[in-house]
């Protein structure tokens, strides 16, 4: 292992900034955080950066490492090339504050958008492991917002006020597919939230540190469902006559 490692950091704001080198010791276990921490201790205590479990589990500490959104606290420092310096940049899709920290209050104005679960009352509540374990997988989001980074609809188009962008969708999926909620968003959906924008390169699933097939169990089933309520040819006669209901879960 090599005594130390190279690192160019992005330093400034959203009006100009620069990428900064700098080199620290390096320590068996050390991630890309550790090493941002020892320049903080070294080199630049103004150093911006976002962090808190450093456990993976906040997803405060997003950042783009080499090119590629991660969580810095679980990108192990021994996976790089000692020869080649380490670039930490922030994430490119959210306005920058300071150095690697960025504005993501956006995130949190659209999920005041989306309604929030309300309990069926025509049906008993039970359901099936299978109902169960189909939202399930959606609770495990921590918010890193890698995948808001990662989408190309928000990172270069910059399609914001059109498309909520994956976590968000991930976050109507777990409401829409629960057998016990009775809320419609369906509209909202196909109106506010944008997912016709999405053309499921999957680049959000390649990136979400919890494994969240977010292209193929969320994002997918949420498209049909907007297409067969409000371009199937054959559901629209029906819909004049008898006005859609909810789907749900495994109907």
């Amino acid at each position: 292992m090599a005594d130390e490692i190279a690192l160019r950091i992005f330093r400034g704001d959203r009006e100009r900034g620069e990428m900064v080198d700098y080199r620290v010791p390096v320590a068996p276990g050390m991630v890309v955080l550790d090493a941002i921490h020892e320049v903080q201790a070294r080199h630049a205590p103004d150093l911006a950066v976002r962090w808190n479990c450093k456990a993976g589990r906040c997803g405060s500490c997003s950042a783009e490492v080499n090119g590629r959104p991660r969580l810095t606290c679980m990108d192990r420092i021994d996976k790089y090339e000692p020869s080649e310096p380490i670039v930490v940049r922030p994430m490119k899709a959210f306005p920058v504050i300071k150095d690697l920290a960025t504005d993501v209050s956006w995130n949190f104005r659209v999920n005041k958008k989306i309604p929030a679960f309300q309990m069926r009352t025509d049906r008993p509540r039970q359901f099936s492991q299978a109902e169960a374990d189909r939202v399930q997988e959606f609770r495990k989001c921590i918010e890193c917002f890698l995948c808001q980074n990662v989408c190309h609809v928000i990172r270069d188009h910059d399609r914001k006020e059109e498309f909520c962008g994956p976590r968000f969708l991930v976050r109507v999926a777990g409401l829409e597919m629960h057998p016990l909620d009775a809320n419609d968003r369906l509209p909202l959906l196909k109106n506010e939230l944008g997912v016709g924008y999405c053309n499921i390169t999957k680049c959000c699933t390649e990136v979400c540190p919890e494994s969240i097939h977010i292209t193929d169990n969320a994002i997918i089933p949420l498209k049909e469902r907007v297409v067969d309520r409000y371009y199937d040819p054959l559901q629209r006669p029906l819909q004049i006559v008898s006005p859609p209901k909810k789907q749900v879960s495994g109907e």
